[in-house]
């Protein structure tokens, strides 16, 4: 049994408390939690837990069969709220939990929100973890992440559900571990070609069916498929295997299960007291007061957590339109105007602009997304000109207007064409990511294969032109795992992918066709270098909406120029002209319905010569035969 608690031992000094009282202190995780030291010769863990409306602190664990005041705390003497001790003989790996009694008295059992590692769920407890010792191999990574991370830089994001992307059949459907996801999944990424992996939420969350956006351990990687430094791993082998890591994080809101943050201290703490300000309809969930200097400091650490102890490499921040509008999902009296009579929420602007200004002057490199479904201007834009100052942004608009156009049968294509085109309207007033990403694959939704029309081979024909099609838009790129092979049913985070569907002609043709798609992607700094420039694309013809043929160009600065052309019927045209820029022989690099890829091997021979005639305003042209549902690259030699 540990011994009684010494008070009087912090790692805390002046300055970490003015600047934490200010909601400016974003290493919070080096000072509060629990913390693995000696103190007079003798090991054990100091705890630090802020808890400003509490009668009494206690530290409760294995180590004192879970009693509460064995171990009590004592507050700061600097009315800071926090509570502190050192407990001797408690170590790295041992369960504990704060006892906390309330104004009112009320004994709470919480966990720690600083805890770098918590019992696997539906276990509640915390563990002591002491995060040293792990040998970062990834430096190499780390110095050149600025130039495979930019604007300028090609983007093939594989977005992963860690739990449901492969099993282990023979261990009762086991979910992989972060040990073996380290040879698996970075095997994988790499044959297919991806340039990034992102994961959706590791954090730790009590329920595994909110797939990590009902999140507790703002700290610690989920202990369902490992401890922290096996996730490290994870991250150090993708790293040094070239691939970045994108990490979903959600500040958004949090759950209202008993032992964690909510109602922390018997008083709202992290969340609003007010429910028009603090509870969440659609997800029946807690909203953190971004005007609470404090919990800031607590968002703002946990932000720059996951950069410094764990090298990610950027953040998708989920649900941002959910905190910019106060009247999100609320009905008229619903919800409280800010100060102006507005609906913007100027706290949550403030800690947006705060987080991004504080990480990208902090970290070299790394980026941030925003999952922002709304017309907010300027979301990724700097903060000192009025933007949000995230790197970038997902464009919801593209993503609906283009699942909407494909799953239409090709008969009715011709009358929605712009679906296709209206992106390229507005496609350079934010730094846009193209998400196909799991929250079109779920809730009866199918999957992206399901979604389009047709037989087996129009399903898969469509599949392999949706995916051509995205890769030549300009925007960097995400798919969700699954999409790439063509998964036949929609995505359940219960079961693995259905990996043996690549054996079939169609699906195995799918993957194929995309493993290629990215490998040419890659090499062709046209189709990414001028993403976020106008010289980096132009129509040459968007107006043939009789045939549902799409024509344009990509270009780098340096002269290197691709054409893109899709056909989005199952009518195979040939003798179709397109105007080029000039009288050059233009070689076929890629062609979506190639016999290899489960096609018809409809095509050009491998390229064609440009004639005289004049066609799209120019001098010369290709007389192509477009294969049915289809997507063909030239590149000019």
């Amino acid at each position: 049994m540990a011994k009684d608690a010494v008070h009087g031992v912090t790692l805390m000094k002046e300055k970490d408390i003015y600047f934490f009282r200010e909601g400016n202190h974003t290493k919070l995780y080096e000072i509060l939690g629990s913390h693995v030291i000696e103190h007079d010769g003798e090991p054990g863990t100091l705890f630090a837990v802020w808890a400003p409306n509490a009668e009494q602190v206690s530290v409760i664990g294995d180590f004192n069969r879970w009693s509460g005041g064995a171990h009590p705390l004592a507050p700061r003497w600097d009315s800071s709220g926090i509570w502190e001790g050192f407990i001797p003989g408690v170590g790295h790996g041992d369960l504990y939990k704060y006892s906390i009694t309330a104004k009112n008295g009320e004994i709470l059992e919480k966990g720690d929100p600083f805890a770098f590692w918590w019992e696997t769920p539906p276990r509640s407890a915390s563990r002591v973890w002491n995060l040293d010792g792990f040998g970062w191999s990834d430096g190499e990574w780390m110095k050149s992440r600025a130039e495979k991370s930019g604007m300028s830089a090609p983007q093939s994001i594989y977005e992963v559900h860690l739990g449901s992307w492969r099993h282990v059949p023979e261990e009762y459907g086991r979910s992989l571990s972060y040990h073996e996801l380290a040879s698996e999944l970075v095997d994988y990424v790499v044959e297919m070609g991806f340039t990034h992996v992102e994961f959706m939420p590791v954090m730790e969350h009590p329920f595994y069916g909110s797939w990590g956006y009902q999140t507790l351990g703002y700290f610690a990687p989920s202990s369902r498929f490992g401890t922290p430094h096996e996730f490290m791993k994870l991250v150090d082998s993708l790293h040094k295997a070239g691939i970045g890591v994108i990490l979903d994080w959600v500040p958004s809101h949090f759950p209202s299960d008993g032992y964690g943050l909510s109602n922390f201290d018997g008083t709202c703490l992290y969340e609003h007291a007010d429910p028009r300000k603090g509870y969440h309809p659609d997800w029946k969930s807690s909203i953190f007061n971004y005007g609470r200097d404090e919990v800031r400091g607590f968002l703002l650490s946990s932000a720059r957590f996951w950069l410094d102890l764990y090298h990610a490499d950027g953040l998708r921040v989920d649900a941002v339109a959910s905190m910019l509008y106060l009247d999100y999902s609320r009905k008229e009296g619903e919800w409280i105007p800010n100060r102006y009579g507005g609906k913007e929420n100027i706290e949550a602007i403030d800690f947006l602009r705060k987080m991004n200004e504080i990480l990208y002057t902090d970290f070299n490199g790394i980026q941030t997304t925003a999952e922002e479904s709304t017309s907010w201007p300027m979301v990724s834009r700097p903060a000192y000109v009025g933007g949000l100052g995230f790197g970038y942004k997902w464009n919801m608009g593209w993503m609906h207007d283009t699942l909407g156009y494909f799953s239409l049968d090709p008969v009715y294509r011709k009358y929605r064409q712009d679906e296709l085109t209206f992106g390229m309207w507005y496609a350079y007033s934010e730094n846009f990511t193209l998400p196909l990403s799991h929250d079109e694959v779920v809730h009866g939704k199918g999957s992206l294969y399901g979604k389009m029309p047709g037989d087996a081979w129009q399903k898969a024909a469509n599949l392999r032109l949706l995916l051509g099609w995205q890769t030549g838009h300009p925007g960097k790129k995400l798919l969700f795992m699954g999409g790439e092979f063509g998964q036949e049913w929609e995505w359940d985070h219960d079961a693995s992918l259905s990996w043996h569907e690549t054996e079939d002609r169609f699906h195995g043709g799918i993957q194929e066709w995309y493993k290629d798609l990215l490998r040419f992607y890659k090499s062709c700094p046209a189709l990414w270098e001028g993403d976020y420039e106008n010289r980096g694309f132009e129509w040459i013809d968007c107006g043939d909406s009789d045939a549902s043929v799409l024509s344009f160009l990509r270009r780098d600065g340096h002269g290197r120029t691709v054409l893109c052309v899709g056909n989005f019927t199952p009518v195979p045209r040939r003798g179709y002209k397109i105007g080029v820029p000039d009288g050059a022989f233009w070689k076929e690099v890629l062609n979506s319905d190639s016999e290899c890829y489960g096609g018809s091997n409809t095509g050009n021979l491998g390229g064609l010569d440009a004639i005289p005639y004049r066609i799209h305003g120019r001098e010369w042209a290709l007389d192509m035969t477009l294969p049915p549902l289809s997507f063909t690259v030239f590149e000019r030699e």
